[in-house]
């Protein structure tokens, strides 16, 4: 029977119908179609598009090995397992259309996720690996961020006008097709090329969503070796030139995104100012607003201790936290053998292992953090955890040194598979959620929102989405952050000092001696963080700041 689309009917305030592509969404547990916190955030989106209403697709790519499976090795250090996943919930649409790269043929497949499968939008992935395919086309889909270029601007190519491609294919009529990360940016080559090769009516179709901070993390590459892998579609490498897209031979997709787009955005008031000191001075590009990043309730917080916090039950609540503490700590018990206690202070630090975000700063005064953590009195309890990219052989060396520095603490553990479970499992398992990273790296950061849900305060330099949340010793606890213009090592070794000063002088003392304040604190964080930092507050404003904005 052949594949029809029907989706549930869109609230009117939300009829524009749009398209969403991100090379990453986490949906679910069992849809291993994420990294890390990109992910985390458009998971979220899709489901608040499901909760609203909107009239809106996502658009994604079927990761045959998903990002990888974080293991252990024989001798505790993480180890990163590639196997094959399997979905019996993917619908097969029974589409299967060409595409061009590196000017030949490869054939793409269109599998689907009805709404009602984990309460999200409607949800296309695309696949390169299947019998029409010979190997190397097949491998284009097996690895999220395969670390070869060639691979990973086929990649964008599969995204971008893979799904393009398959919109015009279903019939479905697009006024908005939304980039979240210049991943997809081949797209807007197909738009030009499908509307008469008119720059004005791609404008009045694309937005896009930038969340890097920093000029080297935006991608771009040799001009030469996008032509040669058909980035560009049926525009000729001349009309690339003569649209001022190719500087010093390379194209920045940050760049030509805000070039191509009607829209765009940052992804926290803070990345707002950053991105357009950035990208201000270049000819030709979009307005850059900030729409700041967000997460969502329903899937996130714990019904239990939210109950408890309507109805005023202390009691209740402080019960709930105990229980998901020990759920928390039954996980770290069975993985590394250490027994955690539900009455001690617990802090965690958890999200992708990145060098920047810095996981080992709480441990650089080696002697005084042992000094804190094995106090008799007022002992503290520490757990890690966080998926490096596999191939950052600085980041993976990172992660197995935090386990060797505290293999022998009994209050210390670092533990592996950090996905959607797990991170679910440390939010509402945690007193304390640590965030430090250098300052002004962090675009949004979305961790703290969704530990804030659940009772557990943050502990953040103030970066990304923290300026607008925290209060210091109200709702949460800032680490300030030294002058950026020093050397990493004196900021590192500032900021560490200030953590430990924060924790020591300050949350120790009102989780043990004012248990009550404390509470008190934790229950202001959970009241606060909704709607502001909710995904429905996020999903609506794109909706009313970009898809409608003319």
């Amino acid at each position: 029977m052949a594949f029809e689309f029907n989706t549930y009917t869109p609230a009117p305030e939300f009829s524009t119908p749009a398209a969403y592509f991100s090379m990453e969404f986490a949906l679910d547990q069992a849809l291993k179609t994420y990294s890390g916190g990109l992910g985390f955030l458009a998971g979220s989106h899709m489901r608040s598009v499901y909760e609203l209403k909107q009239n809106l697709v996502g658009i994604s790519i079927l990761w045959s090995f998903g990002y990888y499976d974080q293991g252990r090795n024989e001798d505790q250090s993480m180890r990163a397992d590639f196997r094959l996943k399997y979905y019996s919930f993917l619908q097969d649409t029974g589409l299967v259309f060409p595409i061009t790269i590196h000017n030949a043929q490869v054939m793409v497949k269109a599998l689907y996720l009805a709404p009602d499968t984990f309460g999200t939008a409607p949800m296309f992935f695309l696949t390169t690996d299947i019998p029409e395919n010979d190997y190397l086309s097949r491998t284009i889909s097996h690895h999220l961020y395969d670390a070869d270029t060639a691979a990973r601007v086929a990649q964008s190519i599969l995204l971008g006008v893979g799904g393009g491609k398959l919109l015009d294919l279903l019939g479905r009529h697009t006024e908005v097709y939304h980039l979240n990360e210049g991943h997809g940016l081949p797209l807007a080559f197909y738009l030009y090329d499908k509307h008469g090769r008119n720059l004005e009516e791609v404008k009045k179709r694309l937005v896009f969503t930038t969340h890097t901070p920093e000029l080297a993390g935006n991608e771009e590459h040799p001009v030469k070796l996008l032509h040669d892998m058909s980035f560009f579609g049926n525009v000729p490498l001349e009309e690339v030139r003569s649209l001022g897209l190719v500087e010093n031979e390379r194209v920045n997709y940050t760049l030509t995104a805000l070039r191509f787009s009607r829209i765009s955005n940052g992804v926290s008031k803070v990345h707002g100012e950053v991105a357009n000191d950035m990208w201000g001075t270049n000819a030709g590009i979009c307005p850059i607003i900030a729409i700041t990043n967000s997460q969502n309730g329903t899937y996130w917080r714990d019904k239990a201790l939210h109950e408890a916090l309507e109805a005023g039950d202390d009691k209740a609540l402080k019960a709930r936290k105990r229980e998901l503490k020990k759920e928390l700590f039954d996980i770290v018990a069975d993985q590394t053998g250490t027994l955690l206690d539900p009455e001690v202070l617990t802090i965690v630090w958890a999200r992708r292992f990145a060098g920047y975000k810095r996981a080992d700063l709480i441990l650089r005064h080696f002697e005084r953090f042992l000094d804190i953590v094995n106090n008799a009195d007022r002992p503290v309890q520490v757990i890690w955890a966080g998926k490096p990219y596999p191939k950052d052989f600085g980041a993976i060396g990172l992660f197995n040194s935090i386990i060797e520095k505290t293999k022998n603490l009994k209050n210390c553990a670092v533990l592996t598979g950090y996905e959607l479970a797990l991170s679910a499992a440390l939010k509402k398992g945690s007193d304390i959620w640590l965030n430090t990273p250098r300052y002004p790296r962090e675009a949004s950061g979305t961790s703290g929102m969704t530990a804030a849900m659940n009772a557990s305060a943050s502990l953040s330099i103030a970066d990304g989405w923290i300026p607008e949340f925290v209060r210091h010793g109200e709702n949460g606890f800032i680490i300030e952050h030294t002058d950026i213009n020093q050397p990493d090592e004196v900021k590192d070794n500032i900021e560490a000092t200030n953590v430990l000063d924060v924790l020591e002088n300050e949350i120790v003392p009102l989780y043990y001696g004012q248990p009550e304040k404390f509470l008190e604190l934790v229950k202001t964080g959970m009241r606060e963080v909704e709607p502001e930092f909710e995904s429905h507050r996020m999903a609506t404003e794109y909706y009313q700041r970009m898809y409608d904005a003319k």
